[in-house]
């Protein structure tokens, strides 16, 4: 099976999520947690990462990371491989601890970044592990590294911190707990700022950015074995561009998509153009083409593969 969709460049920045193997307690020991915290440091620093904010919970753990380098898959690859064997070797055990491949959301830019490092260094708290006045004392995350001033190398916050409008300075690192504190406790700012996503979303940003994003990577879009989360973005990229080169293949401009009536033989010979080839969705293009309803579509495209002389009378 193919894997999924990797998007990697130049200082991109990340939000990974993996959970143990059938949700297994990895980390249940803090022997586990501490292990993998070393194998996170060695990481950084061998694939000069910059790591904006970890948690590592029981069952699962959140990495932030900036990559100078496009390398987040080699070093993934070699940190979660790595963590497996010293893990196996001290438990006597064989076989993979994590369930299957991480899932790296793409962050658009430090300001989102920010949230996330939020979400993430709150997630002790919305565990119920810690009160949210007591996070920073959570063994496993980088918010106590950060207000203790015990940070390995590569561990860094100046550019998010920034965006919160805070120093990385002792008396920051203090308003940045309120902050948090008072984030804790507001659910409805948390769904606002799309909290519900963070862990699953492709693409974490505005929307232009993501359909950018999604246009530069939209020959990936066909491929097979690609998340669904990741693969709506990148079809309707690929199918806008196709929609585009179909319109100045039929001499029509944009507008004319809105003025013609949802039957014009051109408009549906373009309708059956992107479905058949590019398997655009009878809802995509009654939306784009303004072809009625995605039955409306259905019916015009039915009745256009049928040749003429042998469709019905009225």
């Amino acid at each position: 099976m193919a894997r999924m969709l990797r998007v990697q460049y130049e200082g991109a920045l990340y939000h990974v999520v993996n959970r143990g193997n059938y949700r297994r307690d990895v980390f249940e020991s803090p022997g586990a947690a501490q292990a993998f915290v070393r194998v996170l440091e060695e990481a950084t620093l061998a694939y000069g990462w910059k790591c904006q904010a970890y948690a590592v919970m029981r069952n699962h753990f959140h990495l932030v990371l900036e990559t100078p380098q496009p390398n987040l898959a080699a070093g993934m690859h070699w940190l979660q491989g790595t963590m497996a064997m010293r893990f196996n070797r001290y438990r006597s055990e064989r076989g993979h601890i994590f369930q299957g491949r991480y899932h790296a959301g793409v962050i658009e830019d430090y300001r989102i970044l920010g949230h996330i490092v939020d979400y993430v260094h709150l997630n002790p708290v919305r565990a119920g592990i810690v009160p949210a006045n007591q996070a920073a004392l959570f063994r496993w995350s980088s918010l106590g590294r950060f207000v203790r001033g015990s940070r390995f190398s590569g561990l860094t916050a100046g550019d998010w911190l920034k965006c919160h409008q805070l120093e990385d300075t002792a008396r920051g690192w203090a308003q940045y707990q309120e902050h948090l504190i008072e984030l804790a406790g507001n659910l409805e700012q948390q769904k606002q700022l799309g909290w519900n996503g963070f862990s699953s979303g492709w693409a974490l940003g505005s929307t232009s950015w993501r359909q950018g994003l999604a246009k530069r990577y939209a020959h990936r879009a066909l491929d097979p074995g690609l998340e669904s989360s990741s693969i709506g973005d990148l079809r309707e990229a690929r199918w806008t561009e196709q929609l585009q080169l179909a319109l100045i293949a039929q001499n029509r401009k944009p507008d004319e998509l809105v003025s013609a009536k949802k039957g014009e033989p051109w408009k549906v010979a373009v309708a059956l153009h992107l479905r058949s080839q590019f398997g655009a969705s009878s809802q995509w293009l009654s939306k784009q083409l303004h072809m009625g309803t995605p039955d409306s579509v259905r019916s015009l495209l039915s009745r256009a593969r049928i040749p003429e002389n042998q469709r019905s009378s009225p």
